[in-house]
């Protein structure tokens, strides 16, 4: 609760549109949902749908939508293997990846397809942009790549199967006691692990438990590598024995410590924190000094009538009118 005498910190709420638009696809491809031009929309429907609910949820006093530029990747200039042997995307899904960005656009809500990069890369720079300008940010992705921007003044709705009000809210405190990682060490611990789904192997011997008990108990890679360096890793050995025989478990200190300085090791790590590291330095377009640019809230009602009865939802369509143009409840229902 904000203290009466202090000025409520205003809140950018950063949607990763293809990771919900994904989600959405395999959970509602069975209702075969069409817009009212016969095209596919069950996946751009959900994914509509829970940011409503996600807006209703928050209040957000701006809302930015992510998008993945499908023409060109720098990390995969970089590594051509990057996200190999994932499964080829349905053309249905395909489909509305494409037509999601003109959809949110015609609702007046920001989006921003960053060249050469991805929606993760805006939600970086959405963290970064609030902490710069004093407002509070939620980040809403099924995608644990994120959990990276998670702060003091950034949290992460990670959607799972129970919906927008059933989705754990992580900030600091709840990544660390779920995962066991301190939020400011999580990218460290990501490319320890290394990320299957982005085919990018970890360090090798190390798997997501030795990770997190090393991050632990040493505090930070830079001072386990510094350790390895200048002292062939005793100190980073004996943290390790210590933390785990608290743990109640066996020494693994020498074990991981030789992980570590196995020849590509060190180059294996930096590989994964460069390709995994998100670009917070995104120009994000917003200006939320200028009342009625894209991504501020509320919208105009007449165009959030039009745009999202264009899906053929008409509980969705009323929902949208009340929760995106702060329209009652009473008057909603009389407009649609």
């Amino acid at each position: 609760m904000t203290p009466p005498d202090e000025t409520p910190r205003k809140l950018l709420l950063v949607v990763d549109a293809p990771s919900l638009l994904h989600r959405n696809h395999h959970a509602r491809a069975h209702t075969r949902a069409l817009d009212r031009a016969g095209r596919p929309v069950w996946a751009l429907h959900g994914m509509l749908r829970q940011i409503i609910e996600s807006i209703d949820r928050f209040a957000p006093d701006a809302v930015l939508f992510g998008l993945d530029d499908r023409t060109g990747s720098v990390r995969r200039d970089r590594y051509p293997d990057y996200k190999a042997g994932r499964a080829e995307k349905h053309p249905e899904l395909i489909d509305q990846l494409e037509r999601a960005g003109a959809l949110l656009d015609a609702l007046g809500l920001a989006t921003l397809t960053p060249p050469g990069l991805e929606a993760d890369d805006v939600s970086a720079s959405g963290a970064a942009w609030a902490r710069r300008h004093g407002w509070d940010c939620i980040i809403v992705t099924s995608d644990r790549d994120t959990f990276a921007h998670i702060s003091d003044s950034t949290k992460v709705l990670r959607l799972i199967d129970g919906g927008i009000h059933g989705s754990p809210l992580l900030d600091p405190r709840r990544l660390h006691t779920m995962y066991g990682v301190a939020a400011a060490n999580y990218l460290a611990y990501a490319a320890l692990r290394g990320d299957a789904s982005d085919n990018l192997p970890g360090v090798p011997g190390l798997g997501e438990k030795t990770a997190a008990a090393l991050l632990d108990a040493a505090g930070s890679m830079q001072a386990v590598w510094a350790d390895i360096e200048h002292d062939e890793g005793r100190n980073v050995a004996a943290a390790l024995d210590s933390w785990s025989l608290d743990q109640g478990g066996r020494r693994l200190g020498a074990r991981v410590v030789k992980h570590l300085a196995a020849p590509g090791a060190r180059e294996r790590y930096d590989f994964n924190v460069a390709m995994m590291r998100g670009h917070d330095d995104l120009d994000l377009g917003l200006t939320p000094d200028v009342p009625g640019t894209p991504g501020l809230l509320p919208l105009d009602i007449d165009r959030v009538s039009r745009v999202v009865g264009f899906l053929n939802v008409q509980a969705t369509t009323d929902l949208a009118v009340r929760v995106l143009t702060g329209t009652p409840a009473s008057a909603a229902a009389r407009w649609a």
